[in-house]
């Protein structure tokens, strides 16, 4: 008895994408290059971004990295995290079984929104969550004005 399963090209696709995503987004040899001037990313970190009354709220995870390591640019209404993570490679005699975490480069960008004011920008550092507080600008209260009609 055979059985007949639908094929769907999407979920095809889908699976396809979710393969390859790893090698089309890290160098084969994990090394950072230069590449027409502009450096690769190696890595990137989670990144939350949320919004309160007065501010936007960017939290980017980076275990294990010093404040020193982590650039963050406003430049062209864009908002730029960047760094390095690099690997302690001090312990000779270690044998690794696993190794997951990734090292070297990285590189989150993202576009402001209208209402940010690029002067109003705070970031910190705690317990290897960066976090990057962006207010709004104030907004310009309507002007009532009475009228006296005759």
């Amino acid at each position: 008895m055979t059985s007949l399963l639908r094929w769907d090209p999407v979920k095809e696709f889908d699976d396809l994408a979710r393969r390859f995503t790893p090698f089309v987004l890290r160098n084969p040899d994990g090394r950072t290059e230069e590449r027409q001037g502009r450096k690769t990313v190696e890595w990137t970190p989670s990144v939350d971004i949320s919004e309160e009354e007065g501010a936007y709220i960017v939290k980017a995870e980076l275990p294990e990295i010093q404040k020193e390591a982590v650039k963050v640019v406003i430049e062209n209404g864009a908002l730029t995290i960047s760094g390095e993570r690099t690997r302690n490679v001090e312990n000779k005699g270690v044998r690794y079984h696993r190794v997951e975490r990734e090292y070297g480069a990285f590189l989150r960008s993202f576009t402001l929104p209208e209402d940010a004011d690029p002067k109003k920008i705070s970031a910190n550092m705690k317990d290897g969550v960066l976090t990057v507080r962006i207010e709004k600008l104030a907004e310009a209260k309507p002007l009532a004005v009475e009228i006296n009609v005759e």
